[in-house]
């Protein structure tokens, strides 16, 4: 995986590492939900982590424009 310039605030870093982290999961979880087959508990169990995944997307995101919004 990259990493993030040395240059950069090692919290922005940080925060930006966790982004990729959650942008990931939500890219799994929705690669998941186009599986065919799938239960009607195992599309249940997927919606609920994908919700879960979106409310961090949220975060992380907001966190990080604030880092960036700092730096202007």
């Amino acid at each position: 995986m990259q990493t993030i310039s040395a240059s950069i605030n090692p919290t922005f870093k940080t925060l930006i590492d966790e982004l990729r982290d959650t942008c990931l999961e939500t890219v799994k979880l929705i690669n998941q939900m186009e599986i065919e087959h799938l239960t009607e508990d195992q599309m249940e169990e997927i919606l609920g982590e994908l919700s879960v995944s979106v409310m961090h997307l949220q975060m992380h995101a907001g966190f990080v424009k604030e880092e960036i919004d700092k730096e202007d």
